[in-house]
Order: structure tokens, then sequence, then C-alpha cells
């Protein structure tokens, strides 16, 4: 709480500077942020959103701002070189504004090389932090807009929880919640532990408390977010499990939807399939990232588990679930992959009954055992098997989509179509899209809509309340 109050006089303190220069330019002082990688960072960048906005600032969707901040990603090398890219281009942006401040937070500045080398040929970068201090970030922006210097400020380690910033959320009925920290698993092609740290849960009071205040500003449906939430209380000693959690955020009266992820193959538990059965708040929707469908390769990623336990694991969920849809990740080209392998991969596809599976080609990510495998495999056999995988899962995928056609079901409705005039689309609980006639003021509402048409991964609907 002492911290908190720290941060809160730096914010005080910020709202003069930021009046001061809104006097001296003669006209707001316009900040935007450049998101990239998954919800965590999506989640994170609400929160510097809403400090900005409570210090006077406003918000611009383009990059040519007065606060410019990049809240980085780096699961893969390609999503540092983006941020490179980007760089190139704000540094002319920097030479026609001199006050402008460019800022990098996230994931990447969690790698000490990266921060070296944005510290020596990035020059006009004015501030950089990491995913263990975003707390400080009120401190951070008053060292560089008042006080005129650059700021290079990065964790190791995150030092317990700090959730007090404010969030301007992109989406006033939707919000994601972060329930943990950091990873333990060490898939050998994944970077996240390393810039992310150890796994470490929020005391479940703080969770329902965030989520209870959310529920009093309007949101209708949360996310509740963590690299691997199947290990959700692990660190705590009061015997808390994420399916515990679960049955304690679906109590929050007034909340309607709760969704999860990303849960790991090898935590779910039949406590927390029985929790979503008899919880209807819970959407009935999975992710069960797979990666591959061969043993052998799922040993060689570390994942933790083989592919029958993973098909057991996916019949329980259709058998105890049975309006659930299932979607999936999936690597293709692991180091080490041969077709029979990939057949493998195949065959899980042909029988687990994805909705929708996100496919991706491996990369090497500097950093992890598997950038060191020597048995990589050539590009047109990977980008041969990617063409069929998605053929495969773009088949069985129509097939999920298709059984719920003619049935009447609540959609939370969260945009006017854009490239349909006189339509609204919404999410069923199984997260796939209605697009059905409607206007803006639907928009954050639940209706009820007859699902007239398939159209393999969507719906076309009516209303019908």
């Amino acid at each position: 709480m002492e911290e908190s109050k720290k941060q809160s006089l730096f914010v005080a303190q910020l709202k003069d500077t930021i009046e001061e220069k809104k006097k001296r330019i003669g006209r707001p002082v316009r900040y935007h942020i450049t998101t990239m990688g998954c919800q965590m960072n999506a989640r994170d960048s609400e929160k510097l959103s809403g400090i900005l906005a409570e210090i006077g600032c406003e918000e611009i969707p383009t990059e040519d701002a007065d606060i410019l901040l990049f809240n980085t990603c780096t699961v893969r090398e390609n999503a540092n070189e983006k941020l490179y890219g980007h760089l190139g281009i704000v540094k002319h942006f920097k030479k026609l504004n001199p006050d402008m401040l460019i800022g990098i937070c996230g994931c990447m500045m969690q790698e000490k090389d990266e921060v070296l080398r944005i510290q020596k040929k990035y020059r006009f970068v004015d501030l950089v932090f990491g995913t263990h201090n975003i707390w400080k970030f009120p401190e951070l922006l008053y060292a560089v807009e008042a006080e005129n210097q650059r700021v290079i400020d990065t964790a190791e380690e995150r030092n317990g929880f700090r959730d007090h910033m404010p969030a301007r959320r992109k989406i006033w009925f939707k919000s994601g919640v972060n329930i943990m920290y950091g990873c333990n698993n060490f898939c050998t092609y994944c970077i996240v532990p390393y810039v992310r740290g150890r796994e470490q849960s929020r005391a479940a009071e703080d969770i329902v408390r965030e989520v209870k205040a959310l529920v009093e500003d309007g949101v209708k449906e949360v996310m509740l977010l963590g690299q691997n939430v199947n290990s959700y209380g692990k660190g705590l000693s009061n015997g808390e499990t994420f399916a515990s959690l679960l049955e304690r955020v679906c109590a929050v009266e007034g909340l309607e939807r709760v969704r999860f992820m990303t849960p790991h193959p090898k935590d779910l538990s039949d406590e927390l399939i029985q929790v979503i059965k008899r919880n209807p708040k819970i959407c009935r929707h999975i992710h069960l990232p797979l990666q591959s469908g061969s043993s052998k390769i799922l040993q060689r990623m570390n994942r933790r588990y083989t592919k029958e336990s993973y098909l057991s694991l996916v019949d329980k969920i259709h058998r105890e679930l049975p309006e659930v849809g299932l979607t999936t990740d999936i690597i293709v080209g692991f180091p080490g992959e041969t077709e029979e392998d990939f057949q493998d991969t195949l065959e899980v596809v042909s029988r687990a009954g994805y909705q929708a599976a996100f496919t991706f080609i491996y990369s090497k990510r500097s950093g992890t055992p598997a950038a060191e495998f020597e048995d990589q495999v050539p590009e047109d056999v990977v980008a041969d098997r990617m063409q069929r995988l998605i053929a495969l899962v773009q088949q069985f995928a129509s097939k999920a989509a298709d059984r719920d056609e003619g049935k009447v079901e609540p959609v939370l409705v969260e945009e006017v179509n854009p490239q349909r005039a006189g339509y609204v689309t919404g999410r069923l609980s199984n997260n796939l899209m209605v697009h059905f006639p409607g206007d803006e003021s639907l928009i954050g509402q639940m209706v009820l809509v007859l699902l007239k048409e398939s159209k393999g991964f969507y719906y076309m609907g009516e209303r019908r309340d």
C-alpha cells in the first residue's frame, strides 16, 4: 500500500507537468500505445493507458504522438524485429517533435541484450522498463517528463503484486483480469519463463475484489489471464486452485460471463471440468494447446503429456461438456519432426473436433533449448505440411461449427458489423461469431439470437428476444 501511495503522488505531480506542457504547446498532450503480443500485454497496456488518461493526456490512433509507448512481445524473434521497424519510422516523428517521449516496455525489455541494444543504438528512446516493474510507470514517466532524464529501469524478478494501477479499457463491457504471472513449464521452444519469470499467483480475495469493481463499472464478461491458468494457486498456502477460484468469480453478482486463457493440458483437472459443467457463467470454450500430436516431439518440447493422454482429456471434455468449443495451437516443423510425427498431429486433429486451430511454423527463438537442436526441418517440407494441416483443420472446424445451427443462443454484442450495413456482430459462449440485424444500441448487451445459417466459422442469425 505504501508503494501505491508513492505512485499516486507521482500521478499528482504529473498532472501539473502535463497541464504546463499543454499550455506551452497550445493543445492537448497526445499519447498512443502500440501493443504487441498476448492478452496479458493488452491488459498491461490498459493500465498504462489508465495512468496517461488520469494525468490529462488524450489518446490518438496514430504513432505521431507526444508520448508513444511500445508494449513489446518477444515470443518470436520476428516480434523483436517488428519493434525495430517501428522505431525506424518514429525516429522521423521525433525529429519533427523534439519534445516527443518514446518509451518501450513489455517482455522484450526483460532481455538484457535487447535492452543494451536499445540503450546504445536507439538513443532517441527516452524510457525503457519491463514486465516486472510496470507498476512504477508514474515514477518513471515523471523522471522523463519533469526531470528530463533518460530512464532505463528493468527488474530481474517480480517482487510481489502491485495491481493498484487504474485501467482504461478499449471495450467497456469486457475486461481481462490477471490471476497469476510467470511460467514454470520451460517448453524448449518458449522464451516466456525467461522474461516473465517464475509462476506467482495473486490472492483470490484481490482477484474477486477486482472483478467486483469491474462489474460495478459495467463489465459483463471477464477473462482470467495467466501463462498457465491451471497452475493457479500452487504457490499459495490456503489450498486455492483454479477451479475454486472460478467458482468464487462466478459468485460475483452481476457478472454474466467468465472466460480463461490459457490452460495447459497436463494440469487440466477433473475438478475444473466439473466446475465448468455446473456453472453456466463459464463460457463453453476451452483453448487447449496441442503443439504436436507426436509423443516423441511432445517430449522434445518438454510438454509433459503424450498424444494418448491428450486425446483422453479431449474425450473427457467432449463427454462431460458436449457443448464446449475446443480450439488449439499447433506448431509445424519442430526440430526432428518426421512425416510419421506429422501424421500423428493430423490424427489428433481428425479426432479432437476443434472448431478452430492456430497454426504456426516453428521458428528458432534465441535463448531457448530448441534453438540449439541440429535436426531442423527443411523449409519446403514444413510449407507442404502446413498446407495439409490447414486444409484438415478447416474441414473439421466447419463440422464443429455446424452443430448449433437452428438453435437460439445468448450472444454478447461486440460491435457494429463493419462489412454489412444494418448488422451487428457478437460472440457466442463457445467463442464463435454471429452476425445479425441490429444497431449500435445493442453493443454490450446480451441478446438471444436464432443461429439461422452456419458459414463454417461463424453464423448468420436473427434476434429472438
